[in-house]
């Protein structure tokens, strides 16, 4: 067949869509601040392998990556907080100590199951110093932690349980959603410094929800926030100095904010601050740093980031050639729907580049990302030269792995 470089360059670079695609999305997708839905990653274009470089195109304005996932984070414990206000990000989130893996389980509905019940006993009886609304809040006994965060915010005037209250009710987890009560409680925890709530209480504000939409005081609470070093606050804040509607458009103020968020663990700040070190946007160019953020970022589970930090390694750009990792990581991603990623996947496995050939895989894989929009003429001619079986196995994969997603 006629063969193309599987990472052979299609358009703008992938970090500068993304980019924009925050801009375009930011008043909408950061409005859904009480939701707790993963944005759905813009896919990354492709860089170049060296034998097939041509020039670069002069890049648009770059633009974080739309609003990042956000999970919902448990009621965090008691701590001293500053007395400053701050500035927030997407998706509200209290819990003052948060990891990737802390997921609710299903929400309290009713009479919790038997083995919950035990669970239940467990957070009511724990030591005195633990803080038994984030317990309640882990185990998923959000009526629970209502409860206990309610009478710890009445009686002891606690910054923590005020955040988890407005998480509560901006979620509809163990009370009915409540944007207007969500805003209240956020509120009177931020004025106290509390700089989740600051970031929460900043994405109701750009979203307009318990309220009209106020850009403005969003982004006053993201910057107190940010200033308190709220990662999520930061990178956000990030987004409105690219988007330049709120804030004069400031790159180098943007990227100034990226680094906070990246340094302290942002995967999508630090995907964005490689498109940025990329093209020297806000910053000076550099493969190099650009290469380490994307690995970073990969490491994290950014799945855009592990389509480009493959196409890196692919290619040897900015990092050893490796292309039986870069290989590895387009299959995690083409597992995880990423189009760009099937796309890619498809062409290394039909043309053996770093990979036996397997032309039912491949091409599996390109009817998958076709699905998507990602289609591909030259995986189209492949797939019309098969014999009528191996079309039939072609299709049956693709049909099994549609139908399993």
């Amino acid at each position: 067949m006629r063969q193309r470089h599987i990472l052979s360059p299609d358009g703008t670079d992938a970090g500068m869509k993304m980019l924009r695609a925050a801009m375009i999305l930011l008043g909408i997708a950061l409005g859904a601040a009480g939701t707790q839905a993963q944005a759905p990653p813009v896919p990354p274009a492709p860089i170049p392998l060296p034998q097939a470089q041509p020039a670069p195109e002069p890049p648009p304005p770059p633009a974080p990556k739309a609003a990042p996932r956000h999970t919902p984070k448990a009621a965090p414990k008691p701590e001293a907080k500053p007395q400053a206000r701050q500035e927030t990000k997407a998706a509200p989130a209290p819990a003052r100590k948060s990891t990737a893996t802390d997921k609710p389980p299903a929400r309290e509905a009713g009479k919790p199951p038997a083995a919950a019940s035990n669970d239940l006993d467990a957070v009511l009886n724990e030591a005195p110093n633990v803080d038994l609304v984030y317990g309640a809040y882990q185990r998923g006994f959000y009526r629970t932690a209502f409860e206990l965060a309610q009478k710890r915010a009445e009686q002891k005037n606690d910054t923590a349980a005020m955040t988890m209250l407005g998480e509560l009710y901006a979620t509809g987890q163990g009370v009915k959603r409540d944007y207007v009560k969500a805003v209240e409680w956020y509120k009177r925890a931020a004025d106290l410094g509390d700089r989740e709530a600051m970031f929460a209480l900043a994405m109701l504000k750009i979203g307009g929800q318990g309220g009209p939409a106020d850009r403005e005081a969003g982004a006053t609470w993201l910057a107190s926030a940010a200033k308190l070093g709220e990662p999520k606050a930061a990178y956000n804040l990030a987004l409105l100095y690219v988007d330049g509607q709120t804030f004069p458009q400031d790159f180098k103020r943007a990227a100034e904010l990226l680094r906070i968020a990246a340094d302290a663990g942002n995967d999508d700040a630090q995907y964005a601050l490689a498109s940025f070190y990329k093209e020297g946007t806000g910053v000076e160019k550099d493969i190099d740093k650009s290469v380490r953020l994307l690995q970073a970022a990969a490491l994290a589970g950014n799945v855009p980031a592990e389509v480009e930090y493959a196409i890196a390694l692919f290619n040897g750009t900015g990092t050893s050639k490796n292309r039986v990792a870069a290989i590895s990581l387009l299959r995690k991603a083409a597992r995880q729907n990423n189009p760009i990623a099937q796309n890619r996947l498809a062409l290394a496995l039909t043309q053996g580049l770093g990979v036996p050939v397997d032309m039912i895989e491949g091409l599996k894989w390109h009817l998958v990302a076709k699905t998507a929009g990602k289609g591909d003429p030259l995986l189209d001619e492949a797939l019309a030269r098969l014999t009528p079986e191996e079309r039939a196995k072609v299709e049956a994969a693709a049909r099994k792995w549609l139908g399993a997603k």
